[in-house]
């Protein structure tokens, strides 16, 4: 297999980013930059971000999980605390969260550590859920070797009847974890490669900007 990808080019010349009106902490940015891609449209998860990890084999990992809230003091999603991604933020809880909205041509990359939820909040969280995604954090051993697609689909069958008429409580190994971020980037897409980094960086209690170079 060998295939060419040279060619892939895109000049981005949709926004600007300028200190000139930069808000004194990130969490406005954000915000309006999150309901500016809700605006624009084209993005159908815009909640989707990455997240890097290291894992117990000490090697970098990263996937896709789902933001569910985001307010001054971090950005909070759900997991399977026994999951590969569970337990390398369980001992290792330093991460990178990121977003890319190809619709505004920006990023924005988050460096800080996760720490779990209080369960009465994850329990909070599970009850909103669909019943079939309560049901489905139970069936799923996430990240554990399976025989079979067969297999995941009785589990999903037995606690279907289990909980037949009944509440579903939120299993003891699953929850949130808050990532409190000590830098946040943001990236503007610039024509020329010449693109718009601004840098919030946490020091003593107090946000500092700088621009990157791109």
């Amino acid at each position: 297999m060998n295939r060419d990808l040279t060619d892939y080019r895109k000049s981005y010349e949709k926004n600007t980013l300028s200190e000139d009106n930069l808000p004194d902490t990130p969490w406005k940015l954000f915000s309006d930059w999150f309901r500016e891609v809700e605006e624009d449209g084209g993005v159908e998860e815009i909640n989707a971000m990455t997240i890097a990890t290291i894992g117990l084999d000490g090697f970098p990992k990263n996937r896709v999980v789902l933001l569910k809230h985001y307010d001054e003091q971090g950005f909070v999603f759900y997991t399977n605390y026994s999951s590969e991604k569970g337990k390398s933020l369980l001992q290792n809880p330093k991460t990178c969260l990121s977003f890319f909205w190809p619709n505004v041509e920006r990023q924005v990359i988050i460096k800080g550590e996760a720490i779990k939820l209080a369960t009465s909040e994850s329990e909070q969280y599970f009850a909103s859920r669909p019943r079939g995604s309560q049901l489905g954090a139970w069936a799923s051993d996430q990240s554990a070797i399976i025989s079979s697609r067969e297999s995941l689909e009785q589990a999903l069958q037995s606690l279907e009847n289990k909980y037949q008429n009944k509440d579903i409580p939120k299993p003891p190994f699953w929850g949130g974890f808050r990532v409190i971020p000590n830098t946040i980037e943001f990236w503007q897409g610039r024509a020329n490669r010449l693109h718009d980094r601004i840098l919030y960086s946490l020091e003593n209690k107090t946000w500092i900007t700088n621009r990157l170079a791109p």
